[in-house]
């Protein structure tokens, strides 16, 4: 991954739920696998701690039996764009604060939906960190996943390199998501953008992380700049933080005994 050093800010986002307002992938689920009862099943799994991202992904896909090109263009007859985004990443490019997508989807369904919604430039544009896809010869295929994690792509991964660099040369880093895909990337930034009402809120209630909720990316494009131009701090854009804060002195409380 190159970024030009010395930005001020870069945004890393969740796609799908995030910069989409359906999640494509349980859009397949629902409507060409499984289904939304036995979907809805296996996230409160991976929720609760008692089955991985990444076997709880792959059960679902193993449902969906149409060929791969289709459910391309099935998801871009059906996926509709944040109504905020194309606004966002105008601005953000405009002020030079690189937008990297990091989702437990698939490149060439993100990249494909990319090119529809906001424009090929912008497709070919904007860096897509995700998992693969195997097509096969007979148009049946599989998922080909990042590394080895229990989430098939553990998303803190591609941010940790920008949150070590020295104090000097490290930007502001902000994440945007919404659900269980983004669990491993909640705590890797400055400030986490939480889709209102998604399980990704309740993670960060239950853990105390520190978050900033967000109903659309106009949201998020309003706080960002206004933080980028010193308008307003991090720790003033966060919600929960007395709840976060008193979960962070009890773990110290803890480890100091």
């Amino acid at each position: 991954m190159l970024v030009a050093p010395q930005v001020k800010a870069m945004l890393f986002t969740d796609w799908d739920g995030t910069v989409t307002i359906q999640d494509s992938n349980d859009y397949m689920t629902d409507n060409l696998g499984y289904g939304e009862k036995r979907r809805k099943e296996l996230n409160k799994a991976v929720l609760d701690g008692s089955m991985t991202f990444r076997d709880s992904f792959s059960d679902m896909l193993q449902s969906v039996k149409k060929p791969f090109p289709e459910c391309i263009e099935y998801l871009k007859e059906h996926i509709e764009l944040d109504p905020g985004f194309a606004d966002f990443y105008k601005w953000s490019v405009e002020s030079g604060i690189p937008v990297v997508i990091v989702s437990s989807g698939m490149k060439p369904i993100i990249h494909a939906l990319l090119a529809k919604l906001v424009g090929q430039k912008a497709a070919d544009t904007i860096e897509i960190v995700a998992n693969d896809v195997d097509v096969h010869e007979d148009g049946t295929w599989d998922i080909v996943y990042r590394d080895e994690s229990g989430f098939g792509h553990d998303k803190s991964r591609c941010i940790k390199p920008f949150a070590e660099l020295p104090d000097e040369s490290r930007p502001m880093l902000f994440y945007a998501g919404d659900g269980v895909s983004d669990l491993s990337a909640a705590k890797e930034t400055d400030l986490l953008f939480a889709k209102v009402g998604r399980d990704l809120i309740t993670y960060c209630e239950r853990e105390a992380i520190p978050y900033h909720v967000f109903h659309s990316y106009k949201d998020i494009h309003e706080k960002i700049k206004a933080i980028v131009a010193g308008e307003e701090t991090i720790e003033s854009a966060i919600e929960n933080k007395n709840k976060a804060a008193a979960q962070e002195t009890l773990a110290s409380h803890h480890s100091s005994h």
